[in-house]
């Protein structure tokens, strides 16, 4: 779906319709997405496979709709503190659309729907701030009307996801093998109470399997919940699972901070009353630059095992860079330029990080493993939020906010750079104390004589 007024999303708070100013956008408004979507991710992730995906879909498209009717329709900073809290369920509802996709098609289909999917959403992404910038720069369009044209793109959205197909399976909760079970003990206790059923009244029968019913879904609701956490357990057994799983947290806490408050900062560099705002081509900019990088690196020939923490640490230092001076510089255009090499430096570490862990995953546990990931990366943005904006004695500038993030991403150059170091260093050790070993070996069958 198209939304052209996201890159506009600052400027619309500050101007004539909402009359916010930026300490309010920016510590009372915006901190309440990343607390919305920290307590409600973890139920939605459950519910979304509880419910088989499409329930939680429309509750994204009607969750859309609310934060557009709030945008555009209600003053004040509490309204505009819902829409956030509307919009936390939007992003945490995310999860539910790829994992829809996977449970209607076939194994063989996973690789190339993927890549579609990832495709129409950069491109509609792309085409609405393509669209949102074209409006405003040479249609001179105000931005309350890039965000009617959002909230009809979102309500096209919801009412297609009504005509979704309902899945008949779901990765943990209704698996082809647990329904299987479920039937046949269904079909056992419809045996019992037919047996039971000429001295058992018609109406307790019908409370004995109600409340047996209900019984067996807790089991099963148990046991998965037991199977998730000891697939966790498994899981993180893996210590390169650990470090890319690391920088996928670390990583995505920092970019959506970065992202969050960006505009923020190019309002602080030059005010959309002095400038014509070009947020949009940038994001659309930033966003192909991140794909065609991701795209880049799905095809270099390296061993990803070996060298790929040294390489997030080397893009983590080009990413603190660039955060560095998007801080200290006073040209917005070159400010622009360093989100641009940002966004697309982020797309492509978190490239990386994903087919690491996913190459060795069954399909269940990478599920569970992106759930766990960006649980912990909403959870570390949450406590950066709380400490960096929200903590009142600090009362910190958007300009040193953004010194800290840009020292929030060295921290985490410094951790990989080391830790890629040491795994090339070890991993050149043991091959070349194989090489010897196999050396030693030819040399000793060499030796040996022949037999006669």
């Amino acid at each position: 779906m198209m939304r052209p007024s996201e890159p506009f999303l600052t400027p619309y708070l500050t101007g004539s319709y909402k009359n916010l100013t930026i300490h309010q956008v920016s510590r009372q408004v915006y901190p309440v997405w990343t607390y919305s979507n920290f307590v409600i991710l973890i139920p939605c992730f459950l519910l979304t496979d509880y419910l088989r995906y499409k329930p939680v879909i429309i509750l994204q498209g009607l969750g859309y709709i609310a934060t557009w009717l709030l945008l555009l329709f209600v003053p004040g900073v509490l309204a505009m503190q819902f829409m956030q809290a509307t919009y936390g369920i939007v992003t945490a509802s995310e999860v539910g659309y790829y994992s829809y996709i996977y449970s209607v098609i076939s194994l063989k289909y996973y690789q190339r729907v993927t890549s579609y999917c990832r495709s129409i959403t950069l491109v509609g992404y792309t085409c609405g701030s393509v669209l949102g910038q074209l409006l405003v720069s040479l249609g001179k369009v105000h931005y309350f009307y890039l965000n009617v044209i959002s909230l009809t793109s979102v309500s096209i959205a919801f009412l297609t996801s009504l005509w979704l197909p309902m899945p008949q399976h779901s990765l943990f909760f209704h698996r082809r093998d647990v329904q299987s079970s479920r039937a046949e003990e269904s079909s056992t206790n419809n045996i019992e109470v037919l047996q039971d059923s000429s001295s058992v009244s018609g109406s307790v029968s019908d409370g004995f399997t109600i409340s047996d019913a209900r019984k067996r879904d807790g089991n099963i609701f148990l046991k998965v919940l037991w199977k998730l956490l000891t697939d966790c357990k498994e899981c993180f057994s893996s210590a390169q699972l650990i470090s890319f799983s690391l920088w996928w947290a670390m990583g995505t806490c920092g970019y959506y901070q970065v992202a969050s408050y960006v505009q923020i900062l190019w309002s602080h560099k030059e005010p959309s009353k002095n400038f014509t705002a070009y947020n949009g081509g940038v994001d659309a900019v930033a966003t192909l630059a991140g794909a065609a990088a991701s795209f880049a690196v799905g095809h270099v020939r390296l061993d990803w095992s070996v060298w790929g923490e040294l390489a997030l640490g080397l893009f983590s230092s080009l990413n603190a860079g660039s955060v560095y001076l998007m801080d200290m510089t006073g040209n917005i255009w070159v400010c622009y330029a360093c989100y641009v090499v940002f966004k697309s430096s982020y797309m492509q570490l978190i490239t990386i990080c994903t087919f690491q862990i996913a190459k060795n995953l069954t399909k269940e546990r990478y599920a569970l493993i992106f759930g766990v990931n960006t649980f912990v990366a909403v959870a570390l943005q949450s406590i950066l939020t709380a400490v960096v904006i929200n903590t009142k004695s600090l009362n910190l500038s958007i300009m040193t906010q953004y010194f800290i993030y840009g020292s929030y991403f060295a921290v985490i150059a410094l951790i990989f750079l080391g830790r890629g170091i040491y795994t090339v260093v070890y991993m050149k050790c043991i091959k070349k104390e194989d090489s010897i070993a196999e050396g030693s070996l030819s040399e000793r069958d060499a030796d040996l004589p022949e037999n006669i």
